[in-house]
């Protein structure tokens, strides 16, 4: 991303978002202290960019601005999924596999658990190994207990975090940084948390918590890379890891909580994002 310019703070950019996208200017806007910063995507774009943002200022009409043309073509959705599909697509994988469970109970959970689970001659829970699995190629094993979500407030908790941390890693690095952190971030806290002695677990949260990591990281090391998060979201989110590995958590009721799996993924994702960020700075 590429700094253009400073909109007011006051400013209401909706309007001017629209039409952006309309005209395909992959951009972003972030809250800075000064104000708003406008940032590019694409620096061949940066004449078209202008000519929008100055009719914007002057108050004159948008192309395919209006909120009902809008509405009739998806709204601003549409760019949104293709600025950051693979984002989208592993949030789809997660809410495909949540309406399989309703379907299909614990078959789903047995195919996808870190460890082939089953029923025993004398009818109790039958639990294999890793090492089992691997040897009998179940590789996706690995990695599949990420997209497994026992509630609704499991699922929608960890979508609203991989949709907000996700879609600024992709959009600012790329698809293949974002599948890079899914699939290290999901491998390693899925080993952090069986290495604990869980074989039942399941959730994207270590892939959150790696998120949180890299794009805290980013935005702290590199101050102009478009990275962005609130240090109270930070505070906030480090607070709810360590609050749930307290013998309080489980006295409210927030039991059987995959700490091991947040804590794996948090390492992996500040170790990637100090990799990538001191990359960057040496380039510099």
């Amino acid at each position: 991303m590429y700094r253009v310019m400073l909109l007011p703070a006051d400013a209401d950019t909706r309007e001017l978002r629209r039409a952006l996208w309309a005209a395909r200017i992959g951009h972003r806007i972030t809250e800075e202290a000064e104000g708003q910063m406008l940032w590019l995507a694409d620096p061949n774009q940066q004449e078209a960019l202008r000519e929008v943002v100055g009719r914007w200022q002057r108050g004159e009409p948008l192309p395919d601005a209006p909120a009902s043309r809008s509405t009739r073509h998806g709204g601003d959705l549409a760019p949104v999924l293709r600025q950051a599909p693979l984002t989208a697509a592993t949030l789809g994988l997660c809410l495909a596999v949540f309406a399989a469970m309703a379907i299909l109970g614990d078959l789903v959970i047995a195919l996808l658990a870190i460890v082939p689970l089953g029923i025993s001659p004398e009818g109790g829970l039958a639990v294999g190994t890793l090492a089992e699995a691997l040897a009998a190629g179940q590789v996706w094993r690995l990695l599949s207990p990420a997209f497994l979500h026992f509630g609704w407030m499991h699922l929608i908790f960890n979508m609203l975090w991989l949709w907000y941390f996700g879609r600024q890693v992709e959009a600012l690095q790329g698809s293949g940084r974002m599948l890079l952190l899914v699939v290290a971030a999901g491998i390693g806290g899925n080993l952090a948390q069986y290495a604990a002695g869980t074989a039942l677990f399941g959730g994207m949260s270590g892939v959150d918590f790696a998120l949180l990591g890299y794009v805290w990281l980013m935005s702290r090391r590199l101050p102009g890379s478009g990275f962005f998060v609130p240090q109270m979201l930070v505070v906030f989110m480090l607070g709810w890891m360590v609050f749930t590995m307290t013998d309080m958590a489980g006295a409210v009721g927030f039991g059987n909580v995959a700490n091991e799996a947040h804590l794996g993924g948090l390492v992996v994702g500040l170790a990637l994002g100090w990799y990538y960020s001191a990359r960057a700075r040496r380039r510099r």
